[in-house]
């Protein structure tokens, strides 16, 4: 049984544990556990309370309202969610769900009818990134089990490669690009993803993928010259240190112009070497393709 802290639970609802806690002494549809050593957890089922109802507060249902309905009337209420936005949340808060109850074969349904009706790159910036970006912190936290972890994201992996394989940009632009994860980082959706908007844009790219020794990095740089290196970070290693990883680029490649994008981007305070930059979310990240 996955248990989940109520941390947890703000990180995947968007719901502050203040409001949280407010919400289960007055309301009865959250009902948290105790460990043996007291500590308070919630479960599956928890989440998936937490996530229905965050969705409908969001859109205008008021929470004594919410508590008054059924698991019948709350699916039916978040079915009739008309804005794309609503329904954009909904498909999200389902990935979460199946993925919470290891449901690999609706986890991957949901995803081939939305590639289906929207295709693949919607999907990715409308349904994939945000997924991500919700669940991210519990790999870093490891409140995820591992398991769960792999076959989501493999699946996830398996229709980013073929949307790159399938990609077929009419422009080819005269630009290099490498993309690489630094040892320590094995979460390769990101950097896929980056792959395949460069390749539809008519971009060259050069993949080196995850857990690349920077010597290595710096050997391909010497050879191909690309115009800059990228590299998406989501959830390294705990004996990963940022820092001293900019600081070797630095040192190893002074004139090759490097940008980071991912979660530790937005919680590092340390000076920036001259040679990096850094693209703290999703609409940066396309701003600058999109200026290439």
């Amino acid at each position: 049984m996955s248990a989940f802290t109520i941390k947890d639970l703000e990180n995947l609802s968007g719901i502050k544990a203040h409001t949280i806690r407010i919400w289960e002494q007055r309301y009865s549809f959250l009902k948290p556990h105790r460990s043996e050593t007291n500590i308070r957890y919630y479960n599956s089922d928890e989440v998936k309370a937490i996530l229905n109802v965050s969705l409908l507060n969001k859109y205008g249902y008021k929470i004594s309202h919410i508590c008054k309905m059924n698991e019948q009337e709350i699916n039916e209420k978040i079915l009739s969610l008309s804005q794309n936005q609503a329904q954009q949340e909904r498909i999200v808060n389902e990935m979460i769900q199946h993925m919470v109850d290891l449901n690999l074969d609706s986890f991957e349904d949901t995803l081939d009818q939305y590639i289906h009706t929207k295709g693949i790159e919607k999907t990715i910036t409308q349904i994939i990134f945000p997924f991500l970006e919700r669940i991210g912190i519990l790999w870093v936290t490891d409140h995820i089990n591992p398991a769960q972890e792999h076959l989501v994201t493999n699946i996830i992996r398996q229709k980013l490669i073929v949307g790159i394989e399938g990609t077929d940009s009419r422009i080819a632009i005269d630009k290099t690009i490498l993309l690489f994860l630094p040892e320590g980082e094995h979460h390769e959706l990101g950097l896929l993803f980056m792959y395949y908007l460069l390749k539809s844009r008519g971009i060259k790219v050069l993949y080196l993928g995850a857990n690349v020794p920077i010597k290595d990095i710096a050997y391909v740089v010497s050879l191909k010259s690309p115009i800059f290196l990228y590299s998406h970070l989501t959830a390294v290693a705990h004996n990963f240190n940022f820092e001293r990883f900019l600081q070797q680029f630095h040192a190893k490649m002074p004139h090759a112009k490097l940008i980071v994008s991912g979660q530790l981007t937005q919680q590092y305070k340390k000076k920036i070497p001259a040679n990096v930059s850094f693209k703290k979310s999703l609409n940066e990240v396309m701003e600058y393709i999109a200026s290439l």
